[in-house]
């Protein structure tokens, strides 16, 4: 397995999400990003996961609910990459994967994207 500390994975999750255009940050409301060591354990190979109410499903209802959240699991994402360039891609399109998701973009439409 890759070897690379939890801080240098999250400066690598930052940099995805700096990467990201404005004017599509802009747009996102209420959501916060995390990173895990580790997904559930009922799904050992999960990259990242999102969790919440996406945009294109929010109504005159939605006030006053806690941020959605986007966690970025780190083990997994070493355990299938084989070098710091592929942790490095990997974890962009996880990234931006999950934030496709909070925008209400569902996974069929990320696999015909090339997110899958």
């Amino acid at each position: 397995m890759l070897e690379m500390t939890r801080e240098e994975f999250e400066e690598l999750v930052a940099e995805a999400l700096d990467r990201i255009p404005p004017e599509l940050t802009r747009l996102m409301d209420n959501v916060a990003v995390f990173v895990e060591d580790e997904p559930p354990a009922d799904d050992p190979e999960l990259l990242g996961l999102y969790e919440g109410t996406p945009l294109t499903e929010r109504g005159e209802w939605y006030a006053g609910v806690l941020p959605d959240r986007i966690t970025i699991y780190r083990g997994p994402t070493l355990r299938m990459c084989e070098s710091r360039e592929d942790v490095v891609t990997e974890t962009e399109i996880t990234v931006v994967h999950e934030i496709a998701h909070h925008f209400g973009i569902d996974d069929a439409r990320l696999h015909a994207l090339g997110y899958g």
